[in-house]
């Protein structure tokens, strides 16, 4: 059997709940539900359980201590045709560092290198037919969003179910950040 994994850190619910009113007004926009609203580190992909085990004992290795992040603005990826709408990420440096040691991880438990640049945000929808435009003024509309800061004292890693409607998120296992 295969899992479709990835390593996230939450956010806290006050903060995705000022989120949902957002999502809004965009053509082609598949709207996350907020309970699927969260801060990827590290996408694994489809991996046999074998290998999930070797990444779970590599992420509970990572060693580093709580740090604080706030979201800020609005974006997306995709140059020709939007793919992803998201909020932006302000950090003191811990995010980023966090998404390095679980990409390490990956590379020890033998997966290939992850070739995108890692850019904090949290996905707020997924696109299919968005024109630039609409994910412009998206941007423009929401750009001015600042979250409170929150602390970051854990990461998860997740096992992503699809079916009809959005994916389903299921914890599997809780790394805590003590330094």
């Amino acid at each position: 059997m295969s899992l479709r994994l990835f390593a996230a850190a939450s956010i806290p619910d006050e903060i995705a709940i000022r989120l949902t009113p957002l999502q809004r007004g965009v053509h082609g926009a598949s709207w996350r539900p907020r309970e699927n609203l969260h801060l990827t580190l590290r996408f694994f992909g489809q991996i046999g359980e074998d290998v999930a085990v070797v990444i779970d004992l590599e992420l509970g290795r990572i060693r580093a201590a709580p740090f604080e992040a706030r979201l800020v603005g609005a974006g997306w990826f995709g140059t020709r045709e939007p793919r992803v709408l998201w909020a932006g990420v302000e950090d003191d440096g811990g995010l980023r560092a966090l998404a390095e040691k679980c990409e390490r991880a990956a590379r020890r438990a033998g997966l290939a290198p992850d070739t995108r640049r890692f850019t904090p945000h949290v996905t707020l929808a997924y696109c299919r037919g968005t024109l630039p435009n609409d994910a412009a003024k998206f941007a423009q509309r929401v750009g001015g969003f600042r979250s409170d800061s929150f602390v970051v004292d854990r990461f998860f890693m997740f096992s992503s179910w699809m079916g009809k409607g959005p994916s389903r998120y299921v914890e599997e296992a809780v790394y805590p950040l003590i330094g």
